[in-house]
């Protein structure tokens, strides 16, 4: 024992296995490719129940046979899936399909997600049949206690975060408490295993004196509850944080606390080498380390209030460059906010939820405090004001901040330093002095944006929409993308025309985004076009309809098609305009007869980038119209395996001397114009 503890204390030691870590995880990352144990052409599949989540008619499941999949079924009838339950083995045909990327530039992988969490398919469930019921015990105990959380029926989704680890049920409050950030409230973290641990040791203490049966009981509770969660990143940094704390208290090894940092970090690569990509680990392990680092300086803070001011500061940056570099945006406010929440969670609404786990009668009472919580997010989700957005940077930037960061808390006047840094951060595209033209994968739908040099102007032509389903592209992808060109309002949003797949989520947007004008095209508004002009009208934002040009800093788009028709597609705006040089332009739904009035009354030739008519259907883009124009570039806007048939062959056949790029092969396209030049880079899902 004398040595062992010699050996830990060395000022080395530690080091050394952290960097031997990284490098081990950097390696399992970057140069080992692990690969599926299934062959693709797989039909029939015997796998155990992992995870359930049922929305509307679909149920998504984690399954595990030969390795994990992501299964996803239709159900017609729920008596169909109503028998299946965590634990049982089940018999599902169907067919793999490998995941996608992201088609969108900088928004979410979900491909490199399930990819980092061991997922190298998705299992596209045709038929479920349970053949044998769960024998598992930790199955048993997770359908248990799910089974009693829905006794409280109006603080489920809050049970089942703060005890299952699970978010799914939290609805758009998810997406609230991310943006004002406090999310980090509802992840079983070290603060929830804290309080479980204060509160088993306050009855433990009263049955055990030997402090060391103490916490062998409360070890063997930790790694019973792991399981039952089946190890989230965060429970696991904060479950081998503790026990090594413990440890080192308990046998009085006098390891310094930052060497037991380093060694938590150490053993999770070890036990996960892709941990260290995971978010939640990345929050919960930054903050912690940094509490750690000053603990002396936070524990001298006598007040209470001055005390907890300077903890939220401290996991307020340091979060910080996270926050900018996944989401693109900070919520200045949540330095405040984690004030009032992290005691509200801590000490009533958490406290309160173990208590209605056990008596379901106390649900009005947690709900009352629920309740409360909600609203001043929802309040101060609303304030724009708050938040800041950043551009998308790379990682040197991150670890600029962090040293920066680091620094600052060790002496307040880097703070300059730290200030000067976001500031050119923050403007940093009022420096790019070249036009971006953008044609987003929205699926079977259109949606372009424009973006003049030094952000000075930013056009959208058309949101793209999906008929009847809830995925929301532009909350998705859209304002995502927005941000992470460091773009926290759009200047003018122009609608085509009034079809659903161009304009379908145009409400969505001016309800989450900043929108100056709006700009209809010529004829008489449609049901879908009114509802848009009602919410226009309550949030006065002005908008226009049937407009020649749009002027704007030298820069002109000219709309071409001024003329009503009897239909909606004829009577789409269709676009022109030079941007350095460079001639694009963006055909809406117009068909062949509105093709043939703009060739008679313009003198249009060599358009280097064209927007393809009606996603290339048959009776858009016609021969003479092609020929006559040019495009050195075509861009079709469609969705894959769409029912229409997009792209018709025979526009296929009309583009032949074009370079043709389509979003569902080639996912958005981005034309970039700078030094004269045209590069096109293009985001493949």
């Amino acid at each position: 024992m004398r040595r062992l503890k010699i050996i830990l204390r060395s000022k080395y030691s530690f080091k050394i296995i952290l960097i031997i870590c990284i490098l081990y995880s950097l390696c399992a990352n970057r140069f080992i490719k692990f690969s599926s144990k299934y062959d693709i052409n797989t039909k029939e599949f015997n796998v155990i129940v992992n995870k359930i989540d049922i929305i509307d008619n679909k149920i998504n499941m984690i399954v595990k046979g030969r390795e994990k999949l992501r299964l996803v079924y239709y159900y017609k009838d729920i008596n169909d899936i109503k028998d299946i339950h965590l634990g049982d083995r089940i018999k599902v045909n169907g067919i793999l399909e490998k995941p996608l990327s992201n088609s969108v530039f900088n928004v979410f992988n979900y491909k490199l997600y399930l990819y980092n969490n061991n997922i190298f398919y998705i299992l596209k469930a045709s038929k479920i049949k349970k053949i044998e019921n769960n024998s598992s015990l930790i199955y048993d105990i997770r359908t248990r206690i799910d089974k009693r959380l829905k006794y409280s029926k109006r603080s489920y989704g809050y049970l089942k975060s703060f005890i299952l680890g699970n978010k799914s049920n939290l609805g758009d409050y998810d997406n609230i408490y991310s943006d004002i950030g406090v999310m980090h409230l509802f992840s079983i973290s070290g603060m929830h295993i804290s309080l479980f641990v204060g509160f088993l040791l306050f009855f433990i203490r009263r049955i055990f004196y030997n402090r060391y049966l103490q916490y062998l009981f409360i070890f063997i509770f930790l790694i019973v509850y792991g399981f039952i969660l089946d190890f989230p990143a965060s429970f696991l940094r904060a479950f081998v944080m503790f026990f090594l704390f413990s440890i080192n208290r308990l046998f009085n090894l006098k390891i310094n606390k930052i060497d037991l940092m380093f060694l938590v970090f150490s053993i999770c690569i070890v036990i996960n080498p892709f941990i260290i990509l995971n978010i939640g680990f990345q929050f919960s392990y930054i903050i912690s380390f940094g509490l750690v680092l000053f603990y002396k300086k936070i524990y001298n803070i006598k007040n209470i209030i001055l005390r907890s001011i300077y903890v939220s500061y401290i996991c307020f940056i340091l979060s910080f460059p996270i926050c900018i570099f996944y989401f693109y945006q900070v919520n200045i406010i949540s330095i405040l906010l984690n004030i009032v929440f992290i005691p509200l969670v801590s000490f009533i609404i958490f406290p309160l939820s173990c208590i209605c786990f056990i008596i379901p009668s106390f649900d009005g009472l947690l709900y009352f405090f629920i309740y409360i919580m909600e609203h001043i997010s929802l309040l101060i989700y609303k304030i724009e004001i708050f938040k800041l957005t950043f551009a998308k940077c790379n990682f040197i930037i991150i670890i600029l901040y962090y040293f920066i960061i680091f620094m600052m808390i060790r002496n307040y006047k880097i703070i300059v330093l730290f200030l000067l840094v976001i500031i050119i951060h923050k403007n940093i595209f009022l420096f790019h002095n070249y036009f971006n033209v953008i044609y987003f994968d929205v699926g079977q739908g259109d949606s372009s944006l424009i973006l003049f040099p030094n952000n000075k102007l930013n056009i959208l032509i058309d949101t793209g929409g999906i008929i009847n389903s809830n995925y929301s592209v532009v909350n998705s992808k859209t304002i995502v993308f927005l941000k992470s060109f460091g773009i926290k309002k759009l200047d003018y949003l122009v609608i085509t025309h009034g079809d659903y797949d161009h304009m379908g989520e145009a409400i969505n947007l001016v309800n989450n985004f900043k929108v100056d004008k709006v700009i209809f095209n010529c004829g008489s508004y449609n049901e879908l076009e009114k509802k848009l002009i009602k919410v226009l009208d309550k949030k006065k934002i002005k908008y226009y309809s049937c407009i020649k040009e749009l002027n704007k800093d030298k820069n002109k788009l000219y709309f071409l098609q001024t003329k009503e028709y009897d239909n909606e597609n004829d009577n789409s705006n269709v676009i022109y305009t030079e941007l350095n040089g460079y001639r694009f332009m963006f055909m809406g739904d117009a068909s062949s007869t509105t093709e043939k009035e703009i060739l008679d009354k313009y003198n249009l030739s060599k358009i280097d980038v064209l927007k393809v008519g009606h996603h290339g259907s048959r009776t858009s883009s016609s021969k003479e119209f092609i020929n006559e124009i040019s495009p050195k570039y075509s861009v079709i806007s469609v969705g894959k395996n769409n029912r229409y048939g997009h792209p018709n062959k025979k526009v296929l056949d009309n583009l032949n001397t074009s370079k043709v790029y389509r979003t569902d092969q080639d996912g958005s396209i981005m034309f970039k114009i700078k030094n004269n030049k045209l590069k096109i880079k293009t985001c493949s899902p």
